[in-house]
C-alpha cells in the first residue's frame, strides 16, 4: 500500500458521492471586541529583537489583541532584564532571562500567554507554548515528521524515516508521539520518544495497525487494527497490550479515532453506509450512536480539550472544518472555514484555535463566532505539509 493509498484508506475517501440532508449552519461574524495593546520594549539585540517579533505574533494569534499604537495595554521595559504590561488596573511582570533567540522566543511565548490570561475581554489560558507535530510529504512513500510552536517558529525535524509516515499524534505526557509507518513494508504504529529520538513499535500485529490515539490518563490506545480482517476499532491496554475489539462491521472499515477529554467516549470514522460518516463509542455503555449525516465524507474527528468536536467535511465537492458540542447533534454544528481542501483539524489546549491542513500548507483557525479573522498560515516553508496534531497540555 503505497503513500496516497492509505492516506485514503485512513480518511476513508472513496465514499460514493449522494446527496445529504439540511446544510450545517455557518458562523455570523460579528466583530469580537479585542484589547488594544501597545508594545514598547527594546530592541537592540538580535535577541531582543526576536522577543519582540514572537510577543507580537503570539498576541496577534490569540485572537484577543490588536497590536498598535496608543493601545490601552502597553507593554515596556527591557527583553532578558524585565518587561511587564499594565493596563485594565493591572500589571503583569516577567522577569525572564535568555541567552539568545530560541531562548527570547520562548520567554515571549510564556508573557504572551499570561497576557491573554489577565488581559483579553474574554480570558483563557492562551496556545502560544503549544507545541504541533506534522508531516512533509517528500514523495509518494516517503516523508518526515516536525515540530512547530503555534507561531510556526523553531520547527525543527524530528524523523527522517525514509518511508511514508502518516497520522503522528502527541502523547498525554507531551513527550511522546504515536504515528503510522512504512518501517517493515506494511502500516505499523510506532512510538517516538521526542526526548531522546528513540522509536518503538507498540506491538507486533499481523496485518495493519494505524491511528493510534492515546487516552486522557496515557493508560490505553484507541486504533485501528486489520488483523481479523477489515480494518476495526479496538481499544489497547498500553500496560498489558491486550486489545478489546469494539466495532464488527463486516465489508466497512473504521478510521481515526479521538478520545473525549473524560476518557469515556471515542469519536471515529465508519464507511458501513458506503459515506464516511462519524460514530460516537461510549466506553462505559459500549454503546455507539451516529453523530454526522449531513455532507458526503465527515471524516478527522477530534475533541477539543474542552469537549467540543471538529472534524472535516466535504459539502458540493469542497472541504470545510466544523465544529460542534456533541451533546448538541450534528444540528447545532458550525462551519469555521469557507470551503477549501480543509483536512485534519486538531485542536489547541485553549479549546478556541484549530491547527489544519489546506493545499499542502497547515493553519491557524479562530473558531470564535465572533472573530473577524482569516485563517493564518503557520510557515511558508516549501514542501507538502499535512496533519497537524496540537500537543494537550
Amino acid at each position: 500500500m503505497n503513500f496516497k493509498t492509505l492516506i485514503l484508506t485512513l480518511a476513508i475517501a472513496s465514499a460514493a458521492v449522494g446527496n445529504a440532508a439540511g446544510p450545517l449552519i455557518t458562523i455570523v461574524k460579528q466583530g469580537m471586541q479585542r484589547t488594544a495593546i501597545t508594545i514598547e520594549t527594546s530592541a537592540a539585540s538580535p535577541a531582543q529583537k526576536a522577543y519582540n517579533a514572537c510577543l507580537e505574533r503570539n498576541l496577534k494569534l490569540s485572537g484577543a489583541f490588536v497590536v498598535g499604537k496608543n493601545g490601552s495595554v502597553k507593554v515596556t521595559g527591557v527583553p532578558g532584564a524585565g518587561v511587564s504590561a499594565t493596563g485594565k488596573g493591572k500589571k503583569v511582570a516577567s522577569n525572564a532571562a535568555f541567552a539568545d533567540e530560541k531562548e527570547a522566543r520562548m520567554a515571549a511565548r510564556r508573557f504572551a500567554d499570561a497576557l491573554v490570561q489577565n488581559f483579553a475581554d474574554v480570558p483563557s489560558k492562551g496556545f502560544a507554548q503549544d507545541r504541533l507535530v506534522f508531516v512533509n510529504r517528500l514523495g509518494s512513500d516517503n516523508a518526515d515528521m516536525y515540530t512547530a510552536y503555534a507561531d510556526g517558529m523553531d520547527m525543527r525535524c524530528i524523523s527522517r524515516e525514509g518511508h511514508a509516515v502518516v497520522g503522528p499524534r502527541w502523547a498525554p505526557n507531551g513527550t511522546d508521539i504515536y504515528y503510522t509507518g512504512f518501517l517493515e513494508g506494511t502500516a505499523l504504529i510506532y512510538r517516538l520518544d521526542t526526548l531522546t529520538g528513540r522509536r518503538s513499535k507498540l506491538a507486533p500485529f499481523k496485518g495493519t495497525a494505524t491511528g493510534a490515539a492515546i487516552s486522557p490518563d496515557g493508560t490505553k490506545a484507541a486504533l485501528i487494527l486489520s488483523f481479523q480482517g477489515n480494518p476495526e476499532l479496538y481499544i489497547m491496554d498500553l500496560g498489558t497490550k491486550r486489545v478489546k475489539r469494539i466495532t464488527r462491521t463486516k465489508g466497512a472499515a473504521e478510521a481515526s479515532p479521538s478520545w473525549s477529554p473524560d476518557g469515556t467516549k471515542i469519536a471515529y470514522v465508519s464507511d458501513e453506509t458506503r459515506q464516511p460518516q462519524i460514530y460516537i463509542y461510549d466506553v462505559n455503555t459500549e454503546k455507539t450512536v451516529r453523530f454526522t449525516r449531513t455532507g458526503t465524507q465527515n471524516t478527522n474527528p477530534e475533541y477539543s480539550p474542552q469537549g467540543l468536536l471538529a472534524w472535516a467535511t466535504k459539502r458540493g465537492g469542497v472541504n470545510y472544518i466544523a465544529v460542534a458540542e456533541p451533546a448538541k447533534g450534528e444540528g447545532a454544528a458550525r462551519l469555521v472555514t469557507d470551503g477549501g481542501s480543509w483536512e485534519h483539524p486538531s485542536w489547541a489546549s485553549d479549546g478556541r484555535h484549530i491547527a489544519a491542513s489546506r493545499d499542502n500548507a497547515i493553519f491557524i483557525i479562530d473558531t470564535d463566532p465572533e472573530a473577524d479573522t482569516k485563517p493564518v498560515q503557520l510557515f511558508r516553508n516549501a514542501g507538502n505539509w499535512m496533519t497537524p496534531a496540537f500537543t494537550r497540555r
